[in-house]
Parts: structure tokens; sequence; C-alpha cells
């Protein structure tokens, strides 16, 4: 999993994740923003986006698979207890998180109900898969998704 990794090692480690079909790059501006307020701002790349590799199995492309692998990126850099953002998608995988009983989470934290309305998944379907996404490469100039 590609991340990029903003701020001191030893600041207060606060962990960004884009929604769906975004990247770690949606988060330059916050990220440096916080960094200069004292945070070691971490954001991946999920799974099949951004500079991090493809999954062999599509069926992989799950919430339960991303919650495994920023557990594995969290233990990797050896944070126990993390401030976390997260648009869509990644607010989903911080739910998830919170909910995870090895998730390290301090006694009292709150605990998180991840879902989605069904409106919401229906407004999500009308562009998510869609080919062309854009029309050339110009305009996919600047764009995160692969």
């Amino acid at each position: 999993m590609a991340y990029v990794d903003w701020g001191e090692a030893s600041a207060k480690p606060l962990v960004c994740v884009h929604g769906l079909t975004r990247c770690a790059r949606d988060f330059d501006f916050l990220a440096a923003e916080m960094a200069r307020h004292g945070y070691r701002v971490i954001c991946p790349d999920v799974a099949g986006r951004g500079d991090s590799s493809w999954l062999a199995d599509p069926m992989d492309y799950a919430v339960p698979t991303y919650t495994k692998h920023m557990l594995m990126l969290l233990a990797q850099l050896e944070l126990e207890s993390v401030h976390w953002v997260g648009t869509s998608l990644g607010g989903l995988i911080g739910m998830a998180i919170a909910r995870c009983p090895v998730a390290g989470r301090a006694p009292g934290a709150e605990r998180a109900r991840p879902g989605v309305k069904v409106a919401a998944l229906q407004r999500i379907a009308l562009y998510v898969g869609k080919w062309p996404p854009l029309p050339d490469i110009e305009a996919a100039s600047g764009t995160c998704a692969r």
C-alpha cells in the first residue's frame, strides 16, 4: 500500500483516507496545513487506487479488506492511536476500524456503526465504472483515478 507521509514522525498522527474513486493526493492541502499545526499526516492510497497495487481477486475490493490493510499499515508505522479523516469510503474504513477489537482503541472510545443509505449507493452507481470516464487524456490530467 502506497502512502504519503507529512510532518514529523513523533507528531500526533492523523490518517486521511480518500473516497471510492479518489487517491491520497486529495489531502495534499489539508495535510500540509495539519503538518504545520503539529500533526504527522498519513495519506494512504487504498488498494487499486493512486500508487497502490491492484488486488488479484476482484471480490477483495471491499471494506473488510481495506480495513485489514489499514490495520496492517498502522501496525507497520507503530501507531496505536490516530486521529482519522475519511471521505466516503475512507469514512467507512475508519468506522470499521473503530469497531475492531484489535485496533487498540482507548477505553471509552466511541463506537461507530458504518452504513450507507440505498439512495447514496444509487447515486454512486450513476458514475462509478462508466466508460470512458473522461473524454481524453487532457481531461484526465491531474486526477487520481486509474
